[in-house]
């Protein structure tokens, strides 16, 4: 019997176990191929807000990045890169909304010497994805099989009809859910990286039509979450690696000159985003219990979640994006707030405002 079964090990489901450590619980990982096998190992692990003019998404990425940096670098400094970023426009508009940014943020804003497009530069960093997954899920117990049955009974659930814990995370990503519920519609973004040995040195994080990390030892990354198409449980041809090298080179090209190329290794894997771009923490809503709560009224602007019934002592945390790095520890401090104090998510990330806009369709 476990406490707390965490459901995937991506960045997500890592910074769960991470945060459990020192609560005197006992943590287990289920994932069928190990830590950060799927798009978290893919990942170029850029610790970045989003350089937005304003909304709910811009927001809550500023705080996870002030959260995550400082969590990195007080508790895994020999895994953090500190780096100063570069994030360059793409478009006039970007360069537009970049002036408003810079007008209205409280972070520190850096100088780029010789720089001429529009840019905003901040002192930033990155993780190397895979060591950081590894650190953070150190302490759990690591269980490298395939959960297919997830089954709540007599107040615990049942995992693969041979494991049994009290409280169950799913850390799925965009992969088949084991909870089919018809409200929760995850989409999947391919993502590739490339590491590559180059003569071109380059100091900064760079991020502009794909993301470039600094040089070390002659070795720098390049990666974008950019195939929407390609999806691994359902596209009937293979992924298209050369191609996607050829992409990712391609888009580095229009930031950087880049001499004497070799790309040295690919990294693929599946991200998950949300259709709203919010992240999804917290319960899961029955539906058809609650649908079958005739007292609800499902047509209001303004719902309220807790009226809704939900699966006990289960939790989703998912939908990052490709800003999974920086939200994963500041989202797994809320979890573990409301699992361990019953502290309140906020509705905005709760799966339950998909609940609530598909109830009102019916």
């Amino acid at each position: 019997m476990y406490d707390i079964a965490i459901i995937g090990a991506g960045i997500n489901g890592c910074s769960i176990a991470n945060e459990f450590k020192d609560e005197k619980q006992s943590v287990v990982i289920f994932d069928k191929d190990g830590i950060a096998s799927g798009g978290s190992g893919a990942a170029g692990a850029f610790i970045s807000p989003k350089f937005s003019k304003s909304g709910e998404l811009k927001e809550l990425l500023h705080l996870a990045f002030v959260y995550s940096l400082a969590f990195y670098e007080k508790h895994f400094e020999h895994i953090l890169t500190k780096a100063q970023l570069l994030h360059l426009a793409q478009t006039p508009e970007d360069a537009e909304t970049f002036k408003i940014y810079k007008e209205k943020t409280d972070l520190e804003l850096l100088e780029v010497k010789g720089e001429s497009r529009e840019y905003i530069s901040i002192n930033a960093g990155l993780v190397d994805a895979k060591r950081i997954c590894e650190a953070m899920a150190k302490s759990a117990s690591l269980i490298k099989e395939e959960v297919t049955s997830l089954v709540y009974d007599d107040g615990v659930w049942i995992i693969n009809e041979a494991y049994a814990a009290k409280e169950v995370v799913l850390a799925t990503g965009a992969y088949s859910p084991l909870i089919k519920e018809p409200y929760i519609q995850l989409r999947g973004v391919w993502g590739h990286r490339i590491d590559i040995k180059t003569t071109t040195t380059n100091p900064h994080s760079i991020h502009q039509f794909v993301s470039i990390s600094p040089s070390s030892d002659g070795v720098l990354a390049i990666g974008a979450t950019h195939n929407v198409h390609y999806h691994p449980e359902t596209s009937k041809e293979p992924y298209d690696i050369e191609a996607g090298r050829e992409e990712l080179l391609e888009k580095a090209s229009r930031t950087m000159k880049l001499e004497n190329v070799e790309v040295v290794k690919d990294y693929m894997g599946l991200r998950s985003g949300s259709f709203d771009y919010m992240p999804l923490l917290g319960s899961l809503v029955l539906s058809k219990e609650t649908l079958a709560n005739k007292s609800l009224c499902f047509k209001v602007k303004n719902a309220d979640y807790s009226e809704y019934t939900y699966y006990p002592n289960l939790y989703m945390i998912n939908g990052s994006g490709g800003y999974g790095f920086v939200l994963a520890p500041y989202l797994a401090k809320i979890l573990k707030e409301h699992i361990v104090s019953g502290k309140k998510i906020s509705d905005r990330i709760s799966p339950a405002r998909f609940f609530a806009r598909w109830a009102k369709k019916l």
